[in-house]
């Protein structure tokens, strides 16, 4: 069986919305870093930019904290994925 690890040569597909997110609310990577690591993730800027850009894989327990760090919901970071 082939597993899949990318979709259309991204690694996650939430990453341009948390991005859009994240401007909208005009928050730099460095805060989102800043708030995501007091909630006890382990992510550097540099991972964020990477995930912003889809070139890093994000687990379902990282999704969970982006959306708590940037007061949303985890349906809104799928927001027209559908």
């Amino acid at each position: 069986m082939h597993k899949i690890n990318q979709y259309n040569d991204n690694l996650n597909i939430i990453g341009t919305r948390i991005k859009e997110i994240r401007k909208d609310q005009k928050l730099s990577q460095e805060y989102l870093c800043a708030r995501m690591q007091t909630l006890g993730y382990k992510i550097s800027r540099s991972d964020i930019s990477k995930i912003e850009n889809n070139k890093k894989f994000i687990s379902d327990f990282e999704v969970l904290g982006f959306a708590k760090c940037l007061k949303t919901s985890v349906s809104n970071l799928y927001k027209g994925l559908e």
